[in-house]
């Protein structure tokens, strides 16, 4: 060896030092490692251990490598590297080696450090020995392996935690509140997110650690973040000393923190940086390979779950945005009503959802109050909602019937390109008389809150969701009456308002009145206590919430008047005109003749639809004089005026007129340009 080595390198004059027989006999081999020349001798003991000959060690500790397995080879080179940086005389380490037959045995090393006289490290001297029956049953076996175990289940325990983190702030939190910080010995961490070239640091470290103008650093500057989003590797930084000398800018302004050493990690998802993280320690001096590894690893399940809170992030935002955008943006004043809306996004688990609300005014003292949900929580569902609310806005404001709206409604949906389907509640209010005529299409019943606070259930009749009543040629919907008196308030919602998990939607609803009945008087504080009732329980679903409270009576002025268009083979819209007028009679004191209003005005509505082409208008007006009356016109297209005739005995037709004749104080008829309207009036007490 001497010759092979003769002038080509100086190496140490009692090299290789020589074991004592002692050694030998408890067989246990030495090695001399020269560090200057980087040649490490073995004696045949030694080599006996690693399962080598003489011939196949050519004194270099490379030609070990097929005896070491990586992860071991890491973990000794870290250890050694610490021992010698951090002015360590000596080290010991177990570790295992792979024998010819495959086969793993325990070794165990100690090594002792020379130094010259400036405590530069030169040599090591040590010995190797087997240790496989000592470690078979020993505590240092145990120690070693649980050191591994909680190596491993910290990687995946934090990457179990990090599954559930939605948003950056919930990765941030899991890193700050679990236990693998602790693990590791870091006391803090810093994180900055790659936006437009610029770093954002979006967690700055323990208390009194940020540094003014770093909030926004460019990739370029000389800081241990920008470093490895530029480098895309890690940087270890084992000492005080390290850290001064590679980043003195930085480490002016947290030298006081006491910090020994940090790991800064690039967080790199789909091949590219998505930012960076770094931790910091305290009493920590350098870092094994094993820890190395270790922080590699979490640095990749970090950089998946940011990612993925930030495509979450992003997603959420753009579906809330197009939700806003397609609620309305404000709510119009509407006379004889007060009115309340709230939404409420989900907080937990779920992405913005298809809720909404609206309140369209309509002609002659009436309003449409809308609440609905589509099916999904994605940007397709706000979408929906968004053409759902205009089309049902436009089919309310066309005139037609509670009944008619949901159905086209529905067809609307069917017909859109979407698998998606809607619940819905539209409810049609008289304010002047206080007739509220609701159509349900497979959503919850609304609630009513009397004046004295007690709260009540509306049950009423409904229908299929909108689209799937359409696809099973279901579109007949029932319509309810609902009479509301002055200060009562009816409350349109979607189901998130009574959800919960592990009970029914019966027990919702009882929860529900009792909060409106213990709820506050004024309207808007009802609405807030109604969404954080949600926000108590942790709702997982979005929610929307519209309170209608009719005002007072507001009886009409002369010329006030109620109107409504009912069409040929309109049944529905029939019948609304008939709740229509038995109401406003009852809200304007003519209650004792309800039943003669409401006949005479039948029998005109029904020959103006039997006899001529195109409906009938019927307008209700109270007109003031000397004499209360309560007026009925009927207008239609047709000139042709009626004429009142005897329809004998067997005569099956043609008492209508006759009827109206006897039961009202004056009837008559008007020609109107291209058509006709028929009156009659009734003498009503004064109020």
């Amino acid at each position: 060896m001497d010759d092979r080595v003769a002038g080509a390198l100086s190496l140490p004059e009692d090299w290789p030092a020589h074991p004592d027989l002692s050694l030998a006999l408890n067989r246990m081999g030495s090695f001399d490692w020269d560090l200057d020349s980087g040649l490490m001798h073995m004696d045949r003991t030694a080599l006996d251990v690693f399962d080598l000959t003489p011939d196949e060690y050519d004194d270099r500790p490379d030609s070990l490598s097929p005896r070491v397995p990586t992860d071991e080879a890491q973990r000794l080179d870290a250890l050694v590297s610490h021992a010698l940086k951090s002015g360590r005389t000596n080290y010991g380490a177990y570790f295992r080696i792979q024998r010819r037959d495959g086969s793993l045995r325990w070794t165990h090393t100690q090594g002792f450090v020379r130094r010259d006289k400036t405590g530069r490290p030169r040599r090591i001297i040590g010995i190797v020995r087997d240790a496989t029956q000592e470690l078979a049953d020993s505590t240092a076996r145990r120690e070693l392996d649980e050191e591994r175990s909680q190596r491993t289940s910290l990687v995946e325990g934090t990457t179990a935690a990090l599954a559930h983190a939605r948003t950056v702030k919930d990765v941030i939190a899991v890193l700050k509140n679990s236990q693998g910080l602790a693990h590791l010995g870091a006391t803090s961490l810093v994180m900055g997110l790659l936006e437009s070239g610029r770093i954002h640091l979006v967690a700055d470290g323990p208390e009194g650690a940020y540094v003014p103008g770093t909030r926004y650093t460019r990739v370029d500057e000389q800081y241990p973040m920008s470093e490895v989003v530029r480098t895309l590797s890690p940087r270890f930084i084992e000492s005080a000393e390290d850290f001064a000398a590679s980043y003195p800018i930085l480490w002016r302004n947290i030298s006081r923190l006491g910090i020994t050493s940090a790991a800064y990690m690039p967080l790199i998802a789909q091949a590219r940086p998505i930012g960076a993280l770094g931790l910091l320690y305290r009493d920590k001096g350098g870092f094994t390979a094993d820890e190395r590894n270790l922080l590699m690893a979490l640095g990749t399940s970090i950089a998946q779950s940011l990612q993925r809170a930030m495509l979450y992030e992003q997603e959420h935002d753009l579906a809330e945005g197009l939700q806003q955008a397609m609620l309305p943006r404000r709510i119009p004043s509407v006379p004889g009503a007060q009115v309340a809306v709230r939404y409420r996004s989900a907080r937990l688990g779920r992405d913005i959802g298809g809720d909404w609300y609206d309140l369209i005014p309509l002609p002659g003292g009436r309003v449409g109050a809308v609440i609905g949900d589509v099916q999904g929580h994605d940007t397709h569902a706000a979408a929906v909602m968004g053409q759902l609310r205009i089309v049902l806005r436009a089919y309310a404001a066309e005139g037609h019937s509670p009944a008619t709206v949901m159905a086209r409604a529905s067809v609307f949906l069917h017909e859109l390109d979407t698998d998606r389907f809607a619940t819905c509640t539209y409810a049609e209010a008289d304010l002047t008389t206080g007739v509220v005529q609701v159509v349900r299409a497979g959503h919850v019943d609304p609630v009513v809150r009397d004046v004295d606070g007690s709260c009540r259930r509306v049950v009423a009749e409904g229908g299929l969701p909108l689209g799937l009543s359409a696809e099973f040629g279901r579109l007949e919907y029932p319509v309810s009456t609902v009479e509301l008196d002055p200060g009562q308030t009816m409350i349109l919602f979607t189901d998130g308002l009574v959800e919960l998990p592990g009970s029914d939607l019966d027990e919702g609803m009882q929860r529900l009145t009792s909060l409106v009945a213990n709820g506050p008087q004024d309207l808007q504080k009802l609405a807030d206590q109604l969404c954080e009732a949600v926000d108590g329980r942790g709702g997982q679903d979005d929610v929307a919430v519209l309170l209608l409270r009719r005002r007072a009576a507001h009886a009409p002025q002369p010329g006030g008047r109620l109107q409504q268009h009912v069409a040929q083979n309109d049944p529905e819209a029939l019948s609304s005109s008939r709740h229509m007028i038995r109401a406003a009679v009852r809200a304007w004191g003519a209650k004792d003749r309800a039943d003669e209003i409401e006949l005479a005005a039948d029998e005109l509505i029904t020959n103006a639809l039997m006899h001529t082409d195109g409906g009938a208008i019927v307008t209700i007006r109270v007109l003031a004089g000397t004499e209360r009356r309560l007026r009925v016109d009927v207008e239609d297209r047709s000139s042709a005026l009626p004429r009142r005739r005897d329809a004998g005995e067997e005569g099956v037709s043609g008492r209508g007129l006759m009827l109206v004749d006897r039961l009202a104080d004056v009837w008559g008829v008007e020609s109107r340009g291209s058509g006709k309207c028929v009156w009659c009036e009734f003498l009503i007490p004064t109020r």
